[in-house]
């Protein structure tokens, strides 16, 4: 697990500068605590932070093919380099290292750009061919790993892990793309599709680049997608034993490290299922941690004791308090890129935790995605059955005109806010989707943004990335739609952002095993039924895991990390939310309208309404900027 940079000229072949080099690559230090390294030649440099987790000696990098006609620099993790290395041999390859990393640099020599089919891993890379003057770049299929890059004023095209690695070059512009502040007041995160500064780009989730000198910059190619357009056919049982079998490699495969290993623990079906089958897999005790809240109310610790007891762990905790706001500046340093997900508090904590006593951590992220377990698949699909039984010529007018006279109820669970329910149903599915999972409505930011925003975006609205990915989604129904939107969206904005810049901001490596490329493929071709049942999301999971965990450990709520940001706005950060109105670099902008930020935070502040989300992105959105545009 590294951090990379590089920089290459695609008009000519002009020299590049080190240093300037080695700048993009130490703003990215945490990301590689163990070395660091840099490989120039005309029109080409490649860096590298190194995080030691497998050939601690020999897998230095950038690294080299014997002959030098091929040097890489990559981040991330091959988890079956052993058995494509052992092809790769039988080909008359010869390995001068143990690394995954001199794997794929002999994988792209045999079989180019193919060579992505075969690799099983999370992964961001560049590689250079002497031979023929080209870069082939490539991202991991779900983007556990991030890529940015931008073309810059002197005709080279600059890229780095983190949008800070970038930042070092002084060739790039700082110019905000204010599309992309109506997709991050939208979802809370701004997505992969897109960046806050306008030239950046982001390497989507399975797709290269080949870039060629002295030709223009290509389009990113897809070389993977998610499928929902086929069903299984098979009986339950035979289904159950199938997901079993690949979790059980998918875990296999995430244990192999030259470093102390361990798991998150957080008592809840997806971490409990890692942490059961590392634990049938480990001749030791598993390491795993949790994190507590000195509230009852937020606390899963308990849940956690259990599952570590059941698989005698090597188990550790620790309380932090709920109003662990001061991490907000520490959180707005790494993530670069506004980013509102308040979970993020809790999981940079465990981090921490973890870092003490291991350098790689599996988790349990990926099974909402893959398997339907967010509370929104459950509403969206007993919504779409409504939707079948009533056209949308009556729907729309009827159910849209209760849906407006219907009073607010923001405070109620999402089952009794009938009029979200109706106003939803009064949508198409894509539609009403993605206003269920927005943070804002667009009626919502309409409302404090200034009239030269509302000018500039010209009717743009962010929801429209999420209702274009369903509507052109391979699915059979709403459901289909809304997990592939939500793989696209969701899970590499929000989630792996999350858990990447969290993990790496202590030198810790997180892996995915719930995540595994052959899991997903598995689990779209899942019937409805075998997702969401009897108001549960990913039933063939908690069925299958019954011979591992408790029923009340399978079938309790869904809690996930919390963070009591309505009552921190009431309190210690009120002069933060005044603030935002007046005297931020939010008013330095000119994006909003003075007067309405005003009374949102003073509506909030009075108890009158909970504005707490809203205010928490305006909070991180000018805590992003003054770092990015030094407003």
């Amino acid at each position: 697990m590294c951090g990379i940079a590089g920089i290459f000229h695609l008009e000519t072949a002009k020299p590049v500068d080190p240093v300037r080099l080695r700048k993009m690559t130490d703003s990215m230090g945490h990301r590689g605590p163990d070395g660091s390294g840099a490989w120039t030649a005309p029109g080409i440099g490649l860096g590298h932070r190194r995080l030691s987790i497998v050939d601690l000696e020999g897998g230095a990098q950038p690294m080299t093919t014997a002959d030098e006609a091929q040097i890489i620099t990559f981040n991330g993790m091959i988890y079956n380099f052993l058995e494509i290395k052992d092809e790769l041999e039988s080909l008359g390859h010869a390995f001068e290292t143990s690394s995954d990393t001199e794997v794929i640099l002999y994988a792209y020599r045999q079989w180019g750009v193919e060579c992505l089919k075969r690799l099983n891993g999370m992964f961001a890379f560049a590689i250079y061919d002497q031979r023929n003057k080209q870069l082939f770049v490539a991202r991991d299929r779900l983007g556990v790993k991030p890529f940015f890059y931008a073309p810059v004023s002197d005709g080279s095209v600059i890229f780095g892990s983190e949008l800070k690695a970038l930042l070092a070059n002084p060739s790039l512009r700082r110019e905000p793309n204010i599309r992309a502040v109506d997709d991050y007041l939208a979802f809370g995160y701004v997505p992969d599709q897109t960046s806050l500064l306008k030239g950046v780009r982001k390497l989507p989730a399975g797709h290269y680049l080949l870039l060629e000198q002295g030709k223009p910059e290509p389009d990113p190619v897809q070389y993977w997608d998610m499928d929902f357009s086929q069903r299984h056919t098979a009986s339950t049982g035979d289904l159950e034993d199938e997901l079993i079998s690949i979790l059980k490699a998918s875990v296999g495969s995430r244990m192999v490290a030259d470093v102390p290993l361990g798991a998150f623990l957080s008592g809840g079906v997806d971490s409990s299922a890692v942490v059961a089958l590392m634990a049938e897999k480990s001749r030791q005790a598993v390491k795993t941690c949790s994190i507590g809240f000195d509230q009852q109310s937020l606390d899963e610790t308990g849940y956690a004791k259990r599952v570590a007891k059941r698989f005698q762990t090597d188990h550790r905790e620790r309380t932090v308090a709920a109003d662990d706001f001061a991490l907000i500046d520490t959180l707005a340093d790494h993530f670069d890129e506004p980013f509102a997900d308040g979970s993020a508090l809790p999981t940079y904590r465990v981090c921490e935790l973890a870092r003490e006593n291991v350098t790689v951590a599996l988790s349990g992220d990926g099974a909402d995605e893959a398997l339907a377990g967010y509370r929104r698949h459950v509403f969206h699909q007993g919504e779409e059955r409504v939707r079948a039984l009533i056209p949308q010529s009556f729907r729309g007018p009827a159910l849209g005109w209760l849906g407006s006279v219907y009073p607010k109820a923001d405070w109620a669970p999402r089952p009794f806010r009938a009029k979200s329910t109706l106003l939803s149903l009064s949508r198409s599915g894509p539609e009403g989707y993605a206003e269920a999972v927005g943070v804002t409505t667009p009626a919502g930011r309409n409302a404090i943004y200034s009239a030269k925003l509302k000018s500039d975006l010209a009717g743009y609205r962010g929801e429209g990335r999420m209702i274009d990915l369903m509507k052109n989604a391979p699915a059979r129904d709403g459901l289909d739609q809304a997990q592939y939107a939500d793989m696209k969206l969701w899970l590499p904005g929000d989630i792996l952002t999350k858990v990447d810049r969290t993990s790496m901001a202590v030198g810790l490596e997180a892996r995915e095993p719930l995540l595994d490329y052959r899991l997903m493929e598995f689990a779209a071709k899942l019937p409805t039924n075998l997702r969401v049942r009897k108001g549960q999301g990913k039933y063939l999971l908690k069925k299958s895991m019954e011979r591992y965990l408790p029923d009340d450990i399978l079938y309790r709520p869904k809690m996930g990390f919390v963070t009591p940001i309505a009552q921190w706005f009431r309190g210690p950060l009120a002069d933060q939310a005044r603030d935002i109105a007046k005297s931020g670099a939010l008013s330095r902008t000119g994006w909003f309208d003075e007067k309405s930020l005003a009374k949102i935070a003073d509506d909030h502040i009075s108890g009158k309404s909970d504005h707490s989300r809203l205010l928490w992105q305006l909070v991180m959105l000018e805590k992003s900027i003054q770092r990015l545009f030094n407003v």
